[in-house]
């Protein structure tokens, strides 16, 4: 193996440097934050009880966690997260594909996936209790149509903008639309297809908050709505807190895997 030049290794040393750097800055305004925060509570100049403290959240999570109800909330959060984000995926990429491979379906109804998409899906929620009733299975419609209307759109045109070189040669090398699709275009959206995800991991998560603000009876949004109706700052703060962290693991377990890839 040859070694490396001097100018490659301060290069590698400064890009060492610079990751280090944006992590401890990264760590260093969150303690900040949070001392902030903490201090404000505590000296007064913030209501305690309104804005509740880093302290106060903390405590309050040991306190579910050993009772076991927060693992619960959680569980039943993150379960329908995954769900919900597993059909986008499937669903969202089944429809483009069907889209792609019927050119005159997809041009009628473009429109309607333009509307169903720009739609704000807080108002599909109560529909939806209405047809599905208060069930889990209501959260997860809740969820996916926040997502998959925008996904569709999104992996359709990635499809019609892979390079039209490719098809024709595989056309005129005597190739089916078939194998165009899983050939060019399938290989050729992988990077598409993972940024799409990234997206939609959020979203899935959002419209699952939605969907258990009006029809749950576990889950963080749930403990969110009674928190509030409660006057129990602490179990809201750390709900949205816990939301935060959850949130940024789903991303970046997909951004690991488009790493990997």
């Amino acid at each position: 193996m040859d070694k490396l030049s001097e100018a490659q290794l301060n290069y590698l040393r400064k890009r060492s440097f610079h990751r280090r750097k944006v992590i401890w800055g990264r760590l260093a305004l969150l303690v900040i934050l949070l001392a902030a925060w903490e201090t404000a509570a505590r000296t007064g100049l913030i209501n305690s009880f309104i804005f509740s403290c880093p302290s106060r959240v903390a405590l309050t999570a040991w306190e579910m966690a050993s009772d076991g109800s927060l693992w619960l909330h959680l569980g039943v959060t993150l379960g329908e997260t995954l769900v919900s984000f597993l059909a986008v995926t499937f669903f969202g990429l089944l429809a483009a594909v069907l889209l792609w491979l019927f050119p005159a379906a997809s041009e009628i109804l473009e429109p309607y996936l333009v509307m169903l998409n720009s739609l704000p899906k807080s108002a599909l929620a109560p529909l939806l209790i209405v047809w599905l009733g208060n069930r889990i299975s209501t959260v997860i419609v809740a969820a996916v149509s926040v997502a998959v209307f925008g996904s569709i759109i999104t992996l359709h045109t990635g499809f019609q903008e892979i390079d039209n070189d490719k098809v024709k040669l595989i056309y005129s090398l005597g190739g089916t639309k078939k194998d165009v699709m899983f050939k060019v275009i399938i290989p050729g959206s992988i990077p598409m297809l993972i940024s799409n995800m990234k997206v939609n991991v959020g979203l899935c998560l959002v419209g699952v908050i939605i969907g258990e603000f009006l029809s749950a009876k576990a889950g963080l949004g749930y403990l969110i709505i009674y928190a509030s109706q409660t006057f129990k700052m602490d179990w809201m703060l750390m709900s949205i807190v816990i939301l935060c962290l959850i949130s940024t693991l789903l991303y970046q377990g997909i951004h690991m895997l488009e790493k990997k890839w």
